[in-house]
């Protein structure tokens, strides 16, 4: 598990590799992570959009950014935490991922970023 904490919110990451498929003529490697975000502040906030970059051996770099995640803006209320469970596609067995969400705190609408660590994926056939 890869940890973080930034004002008061801590990231924890876990990667796991779901196996390999064809798509469009190509091979592609899938793997999962699932993020717990945790409230160790005073103050409740809400989780309003993410930044990432996603890194493939064989491609470029990817930026993607977006609403919230997997469709939702949680609030998170202090000593509470949010989980949730995604994916990401690569055309090689070894990549990663780092980013950050975009935050506000309830109580006086300060805005601010949340690092998520760089987590990495491989697959396990691919480090012999």
């Amino acid at each position: 598990m890869i940890t973080q904490v930034t004002k008061g919110i801590k990231i924890s990451v876990n990667t796991s590799f779901e196996g390999t498929f064809f798509k469009n003529y190509k091979m592609h490697f899938a793997f999962g992570y699932t993020i717990t975000i945790e409230n160790q502040s005073k103050a409740p906030v809400q989780l309003t959009s993410r930044h990432w970059q996603i890194y493939d051996s064989l491609n470029d770099l990817e930026i993607l950014d977006g609403e919230g995640v997997i469709g939702k803006k949680p609030v998170i209320k202090p000593g509470d935490s949010h989980t949730y469970s995604s994916g990401c596609l690569l055309t090689s067995t070894i990549g990663a991922m780092k980013g950050h969400y975009n935050m506000v705190t309830l109580t006086n609408s300060e805005k601010f970023r949340v690092y998520i660590p760089t987590f990495k994926f491989s697959a396990p056939f691919a480090l012999n």
